[in-house]
């Protein structure tokens, strides 16, 4: 077995975790998550602690399991976030309800409907936060959202994840 496996994920308050027909829920003050359960691995719950062992052949699968339920008990309780930057002249964001609005130097705006479970937030106009329990939900939306204008490699302009590094090339020598 994997040695990330063999640490259990520890339940904080307000946090409860559930088998339910080979599915684990994971319930807490940001929402409820649920995970079908993975062949090879079978789950224990003992009080406040969620603990992992491989029953097949893979011992990898357990490892992993134990990782996507950790991150389900971190999204419940605290909630992840992902912070999205507009560079470029004439790049702004703003929400109409809950629809982002972004201009991102096309002859038309583009919207970007926000899926069940995510909140986007917009701080200034050329940046967007984007919040929710669902760790891989996140950082898909946030991937959608770069995806319309990703960064160009020679000025740099586009939407990019905050801290992201952009490595620009030279432009052509006449």
């Amino acid at each position: 077995m994997s040695r990330v496996a063999k640490k259990p994920v520890s339940l904080p308050k307000g946090v409860e975790c559930k088998l339910e027909s080979g599915a684990v829920t994971v319930k807490g003050p940001k929402g409820a998550l649920r995970l079908e359960a993975l062949p090879g691995v079978e789950v224990a719950i003992q009080g406040s602690t969620v603990s992992l062992k491989a029953t097949g052949t893979d011992a990898r699968a357990a490892g992993t399991a134990r990782a996507l339920i950790n991150n389900m008990v971190i999204g419940v309780s605290e909630g992840y976030s992902r912070k999205l930057e507009l560079v470029g002249v004439g790049y702004r964001a703003a929400l109409q309800g809950k629809d982002l609005n972004l201009t991102l130097g096309f002859s038309h705006p583009v919207v970007f409907k926000a899926p069940e479970g995510i909140t986007i937030e917009v701080p200034t106009q050329t940046e967007v936060l984007i919040k929710g329990a669902d760790k891989q939900r996140v950082g898909e939306v946030a991937a959608k959202i770069r995806g319309f204008r990703p960064p160009e490699p020679y000025k740099g302009k586009g939407v990019r994840y905050s801290g992201e590094k952009i490595t620009l090339k030279e432009a052509k020598k006449a």
